[in-house]
């Protein structure tokens, strides 16, 4: 028997090592690659396939492949949508036509800035058998979620207008479905539904966006000029948060949530129509803002849903307005143009994308560095939400 020289077996012995891991290198990270962007395991067949994808340099064909998985839309897109539609910001919310939208914008390739603008909500096929939609109650999401329904093959656009009976103009995405609504519509001022905007869809509070030098001529008449007695308050902290928020907030004035139950399950949106009024208004603002009028009678009284964003000058033109619009308008529907085209709501995506798949927060400037291409072609590439799973999944399935 001839045996080979010892550095001959030590150089085979190494280069097979690197070949197996060269070869684990590659599966571990199609393993990886489909267990964070559909939130399950994938099969014998996808996994071989993606891990051929991922050694002839086409990672991002690998994530497409594995966005076909069911799971993509019914689990992770499903949790990345959740928290965004009540105020506890709980994830395991049941699926409702807010979380049912986003899937749905985001499976058929929809331009993402439509989310708060659209006249558009999703729902199960008719050919489901199930609960059909009701603006009152959410028993069609919950029918969807307990039959385990592949949301990619079953999810239809509706008009909203017409499954909730509000005008077409005055349909704005998600905010405006019966979801939202019941979060941030209830009771209140309204203001809910834009501070909650801003936090899930530009990724920001009303803290960081304080500013004391913006004009006060809009902030209603429910917030005292002198909390506790002591008018430096109302200027240096009151000021800072209503002076812009209020008059964007005006834009939701003809919106209410009618509800019949103790703590609002059972309830519609509800939009006074033009040609009509509120008994207590006199006119289509809802009560809600007057409430507390005589806080300061001399604020100011909403008398239409006109809004104007006063944040386009001053420290927070950082959030990247687009110039092209007039920065005023009327209605929710044109306060989600203003919104959607902002850098910051590109921004925000991307970044709730990144913690979706990436199950961290960014923390290099490689990072960094990638959160900002990743954003520039979502905008320059018509706002498609899936490219950024499947960018950010690829750039992070070497963690």
């Amino acid at each position: 028997m001839r045996y080979l020289p010892y550095a001959t077996l030590l150089a085979l012995g190494s280069l097979l090592l690197f070949g197996a891991t060269a070869q684990a290198g590659s599966l571990e990270q199609a393993k990886r690659l489909h267990d964070r962007i559909a939130g399950v395991p994938a099969d014998a067949a996808t996994l071989s396939q993606m891990q051929t994808l991922i050694d002839n340099g086409n990672a991002t064909a690998a994530a497409e492949l594995a966005m076909q998985h069911p799971d993509f839309y019914r689990t992770t897109l499903k949790l990345f949508a959740a928290a965004a539609t009540n105020r506890d910001q709980d994830v395991f919310e049941p699926l409702n036509d807010y979380s049912a939208t986003v899937i749905g914008l985001v499976r058929d390739d929809v331009d993402f800035r439509q989310l708060l603008q659209t006249d558009i909500l999703y729902v199960g096929a008719d050919s489901l058998g199930l609960p059909p939609y009701n603006s009152n109650d959410n028993e069609h999401y919950l029918a969807l979620e307990r039959q385990a329904v592949d949301l990619a093959q079953h999810l239809e656009p509706r008009a909203q207008s017409t499954l909730n009976g509000i005008p077409a103009d005055a349909a704005a995405g998600i905010m405006t479905s019966r979801a939202a609504a019941k979060a941030f519509f209830y009771l209140g001022t309204n203001r809910a539904m834009f501070r909650f905007t801003l936090m899930n869809q530009l990724c920001t509070d009303l803290e960081p966006l304080q500013d004391i030098t913006r004009p006060t001529d809009r902030i209603r008449q429910d917030v005292s000029r002198s909390p506790g007695g002591d008018s430096r308050i109302f200027n240096n902290r009151c000021v800072g948060c209503h002076a812009g928020m209020d008059p964007l907030a005006q834009a939701f004035a003809y919106y209410d949530y009618q509800f019949t139950d103790e703590d609002g399950s059972n309830g519609r949106i509800f939009y006074q129509q033009s040609g009509t009024q509120n008994d207590i208004t006199q006119s289509r603002v809802q009560p809600k803002y007057h409430i507390n009028a005589g806080s300061f009678p001399y604020g100011f009284r909403t008398p239409d849903d006109s809004w104007s964003n006063y944040w386009r000058e001053g420290q927070n033109q950082s959030l990247g307005w687009d110039n092209s619009l007039p920065g005023s308008g009327n209605g929710a529907k044109s306060l989600g143009e203003e919104l959607a085209n902002s850098t910051a709501f590109a921004q925000c995506q991307v970044k709730k994308v990144f913690r979706t798949v990436c199950l961290r927060e960014p923390q290099s400037l490689a990072d960094v560095n990638t959160l900002h291409s990743i954003t520039d072609t979502f905008r320059t590439g018509g706002y498609l939400l899936k490219q950024v799973f499947a960018d950010t999944a690829t750039y992070c399935m070497g963690d």
